[in-house]
């Protein structure tokens, strides 16, 4: 059944149509967000001071939403911060540094560990898990911070989350509104996955090799301070000690593995594991290092770590503020203003987007990748790929065909563009753990994101 369209639906479709102009301008979004909420609670309220409140209201809702991901992210860097002081970020490494050896064994590598790792445990605490051990190891093969982070991301929060071929929640989900057992769905998603993937890391790759060859994209030279810093390390630990704890640390995370596994932890639970290890090897190392001065070092290092993190998420509360506006942020910032049967903006524009083109195979397949691109945008992936599996069932009857493909095709391209590739507010994490800008790895993805949804579509029009 169609939703009606309101002026509240027209005016988020504005802003995002503006968001978008700024983010490809290179312009801050900061103020267009909050001229956009202003409006949306304007129109929806009739009133000025519950517009104005929905700002703060908004940014509440944000940061309560994010807050999961800034603590996990704030500890991790505060962990890699008395990694490198003490050293012992120096000796873990130094075996991978003999594996990875150029930019691209570095891209290669780091990307398929992160995606083996997300299959089994998603990408947020995966990117916490490799960028902890490997980030340190790229640079010195050449591939700067920004090719480390596209690398987690796109085979993380891309290939392997659009998949989920392990834990099972995406394609469940869509598959219980297309009404097809679960196995269908993933089985018709696989050619679709493949073509994404290879198409994406591959087209992404070339153009960070181009920009690398250029010098638009340099990998950052050593401190001046590195040799001061290097013979401090050499006064806190001795080398017995810093052999000790490169032993210890990939342990205590193996460990973390095998208890996600024992325990079925997925996604928060799995990450919380993560954090709460991490705080204790800070602490221990801290300890050790420091000796009597270590409960005041401890604190030091995580207050750096959370002055870091609400830095990096400082830019991205007030967009995620505005997008949670298109979903299910609406209700509990605004009050219930939108009509009745309305499932969120968002999916409101989906539906209507399902019901106003005409329908053979070729559009069926263009349409479900725009309706999993449109509900993507508010950042989760997950939110709107339930729609994806209804849209699919209504084109699939039309055209008579194509129920599986549909579906997994609505599945992938909501994944891909929500679950954390192109939306800056969703890839905060790998951002985050390679100290890029988030805004300039979601500038960087968009072109590959882009030229693999319109390959995948393409493929699955034969699919179908």
């Amino acid at each position: 059944m169609a939703v009606e369209i309101t002026l509240i639906h027209w005016i988020y479709v504005l802003f995002i149509a503006l968001i978008i102009g700024f983010m490809v301008m290179k312009k801050d979004t900061t103020l267009v967000s909050i001229t956009g909420i202003v409006a949306i609670g304007l129109i929806a309220t009739g009133n000025i001071s519950s517009s104005i409140s929905s700002i703060f209201n908004s940014f509440t809702y944000a940061i309560t939403e994010l807050l999961p991901t800034i603590l996990v992210i704030s500890i991790i860097v505060a962990m890699s911060k008395i990694l490198s002081s003490t050293g012992v970020n120096d000796t873990m490494i130094s075996p991978f540094a003999k594996l990875i050896r150029s930019p691209g064994l570095a891209y290669w590598i780091i990307g398929i560990l992160m995606m083996v790792m997300s299959w089994f445990f998603w990408p947020s605490p995966a990117v916490a898990l490799i960028g902890a051990v490997l980030l340190p190891v790229a640079p010195r093969a050449g591939l700067p911070a920004l090719g480390v982070a596209m690398a987690m991301n796109l085979f993380g929060h891309g290939i392997a989350l659009s998949g989920d071929y392990i834990i099972q929640a995406a394609p469940k989900l869509t598959a219980d509104a297309a009404g097809l057992p679960v196995a269908q769905v993933i089985e018709a998603s696989i050619p679709l996955v493949i073509t994404m993937g290879a198409v994406t890391t591959i087209t992404a790759f070339i153009m960070l090799r181009r920009d690398m060859k250029k010098g638009i994209l340099t990998v950052g030279s050593p401190s001046s301070e590195e040799p001061a810093a290097l013979s401090e390390k050499e006064e806190l630990l001795t080398s017995r000690q810093k052999k000790w704890f490169a032993i210890l640390i990939p342990i205590a995370f193996l460990l973390d593995v095998a208890a996600m596994i024992i325990f079925n932890l997925q996604g928060g639970d799995a990450t919380a594991l993560v954090g709460g290890t991490s705080i204790m090897i800070l602490a221990l190392l801290a300890l050790t290092a420091h000796k009597s001065q270590g409960f005041e070092k401890s604190t030091a290092f995580l207050i750096e770590g959370f002055q870091f993190g609400f830095k990096v998420f400082g830019p991205v509360i007030p967009i995620a503020a505005f997008f949670y506006l298109g979903d299910s942020g609406f209700e509990k910032i605004l009050g219930d203003f939108l009509p009745k049967e309305s499932n969120g903006i968002v999916n409101d524009l989906g539906v209507a987007l399902a019901h106003s083109v005409p329908l053979n195979k070729a559009i069926a397949a263009v349409t479900l990748t725009g309706i999993g691109a449109i509900t993507g945008l508010d950042g989760s992936g997950f939110s709107g790929i339930s729609l994806a599996g209804s849209a699919a069932n209504l084109f699939s009857h039309a055209i008579g065909t194509g129920l599986a493909t549909l579906t997994a095709l609505g599945q992938t391209a909501a994944i891909w563009v929500g679950g954390g590739t192109i939306i800056p507010w969703a890839l905060i994490p790998a951002a985050a753990i390679c100290n890029v800008d988030p805004f300039e790895l979601a500038r960087r993805n968009l072109i590959p994101v882009m030229i693999g949804l319109a390959v995948t579509t393409i493929v699955a029009m034969f699919l179908i």
